[in-house]
């Protein structure tokens, strides 16, 4: 070897030894992650009521606002209000912000649930973009309707905070349904936890391929088609070792926006949502956790598992790489504007913990991944590579991504069981063996792409196509 082949040789042994201390330390903290998620699972099994309300404590049950941002969504928002209509609980307000629509999505409303225009005054302490109408349900008291000049959903959440009355506010999307009994499952911690519990996040899943009648999940099935079926996987995995095993240990950084209950007068004193972000459900937790450590508050910021939010995933490719594209950029804005907490003592576990481990391995992990596929194959190709290793390094970087997801099924079937038909199981094994073959690869790919649209300031946030909620098979 000359001198330039052995810089090159070195750097790439030296890139190996860094790819491999990297793939140990991740799967580590996803296995600590793992054992962290079953003893809170157990936990909060063991904790839960068997009777969600009983007479008195349905009367003294917190008003809560639900805050449904829609924009162009005509094809769902039908459905998903009549959802939230159907919710067993006695003290909500529906409030749903048109974000300037261009579709027939206000028309939709307004033939469906009656409105009419009227007068609220409200005190705007959370600036959005102009607002030029609100109207009433005739037919629903609780359903308020704001209509305003576009802003991302960010800006339409801030617009819902405006006009909000009700103590907590539960963030959705509109194309969700909520199940009956979930608004209490997400409350009761509030009532009875002695701790300050300032926000909660429930499990959403998919409701691709589920059987739907009217705007209820009647049986939880797989779809047919494979991006939605492994995203099944994806969404198992993600909340019930991801961010139950987070809130295990108080350093939760993320409540889906699709399904978040917070206290509103907590949310306004920080400013609302940021506008200038895509990752805004991200950034609100991250916010949270900063402000009530700036005042060295005790609280709680938690993830249960059985309050459920279904919602459609994507079916086709394109839209799903535009949605990783986003979540990835959000995930670097949060990080990125709240830069000073990582490695922070005094921000406790969130700024020990779980910043760090988001910055080091869901940030960069798509980085060292790519990258390290792309030297592996100079490696291997220059003959720097021993073989039987390589073998051993991959077939081990496999099994350790199956079992995580075999113990994310075995976790779903030892506690919440919502998959009740046989061949359904079969499937999401046979997705936690596939999902490693060209899909986690592509994924990476997709939150790569993400990273570098981060740096090229890009703040698209990507067209995603709605379909009805009726049962299909997608």
């Amino acid at each position: 070897m000359n001198i330039s082949n052995d810089i090159l040789f070195g750097f790439v042994l030296f890139y190996n030894s860094l790819v491999l201390l990297y793939f140990f330390s991740i799967n580590t903290g996803y296995m600590i992650l793992l054992a962290l998620s079953g003893f809170e699972l157990r936990f909060h099994l063991k904790r839960r009521r068997t009777t969600i309300c009983q007479e008195e404590t349905c009367e003294l049950a917190p008003e809560v606002a639900i805050l449904v941002p829609a924009y162009n969504e005509e094809q769902t928002i039908s459905s998903s209000l009549s959802s939230l209509q159907e919710l067993d609980y006695p003290n909500l307000e529906l409030i749903v912000v048109n974000d300037g629509s261009s579709d027939e999505t206000l028309k939709e409303i307004k033939e469906k649930f009656k409105l009419i225009p009227v007068a609220r005054e409200v005190e705007e302490t959370v600036e959005c973009e102009k607002v030029k109408g609100v109207y009433k349900s005739v037919s629903d008291e609780r359903l308020l309707v704001v209509d305003k000049e576009n802003g991302g959903k960010a800006d339409a959440l801030n617009a819902g905070l405006n006009y909000s009355r009700s103590e907590l506010f539960l963030a959705i999307d509109a194309d969700s349904l909520v199940e009956k009994e979930s608004l209490y499952r997400l409350v009761e911690p509030y009532m009875t936890r002695e701790t300050n519990v300032v926000g909660i996040g429930g499990i959403v899943r998919v409701a691709n391929g589920c059987r739907i009648e009217g705007s209820e999940v009647k049986e939880a099935r797989t779809p047919g088609k494979l991006l939605p079926l492994i995203q099944v996987m994806e969404y198992i995995r993600a909340f019930l070792f991801g961010r139950t095993g987070w809130s295990r240990i108080n350093s939760l950084p993320i409540i889906s926006g699709a399904f978040g209950l917070f206290k509103t007068d907590l949310v306004r004193q920080i400013g609302g949502y940021r506008t200038d972000t895509v990752g805004e459900d991200m950034d609100l937790v991250v916010r949270l956790h900063k402000h009530l450590r700036n005042k060295g508050e005790d609280y709680e910021i938690s993830f249960i598992p059985d309050p459920v939010c279904w919602t459609q995933v994507p079916s086709s490719r394109k839209v799903l790489s535009r949605q990783r594209n986003r979540w990835q950029r959000g995930l670097a804005e949060a990080l990125t504007y709240n830069w000073k907490m990582i490695g922070n003592p005094k921000y406790g576990s969130i700024g020990l913990l779980g910043l760090p481990f988001f910055f080091l391995f869901e940030l960069l992990g798509p980085v060292v991944e790519i990258s390290g596929y792309a030297v592996f194959l100079v490696s291997f190709f220059l003959g720097w590579i021993n073989l039987p290793f390589a073998i051993l390094f991959i077939t081990l970087a496999l099994l350790y991504g199956i079992l995580l997801s075999v113990s994310s099924l075995l976790l779903e079937e030892f506690t919440l069981k919502r998959y009740k038909n046989p061949f359904d199981r079969v499937k999401l094994l046979g997705m936690a063996f596939l999902e490693n073959f060209g899909y986690r690869q592509l994924h990476a790919l997709w939150r790569l792409k993400g990273l570098i649209d981060f740096f090229r300031k890009s703040g698209s946030w990507g067209e995603m196509t709605r379909e009805s909620m009726e049962s299909k098979d997608n």
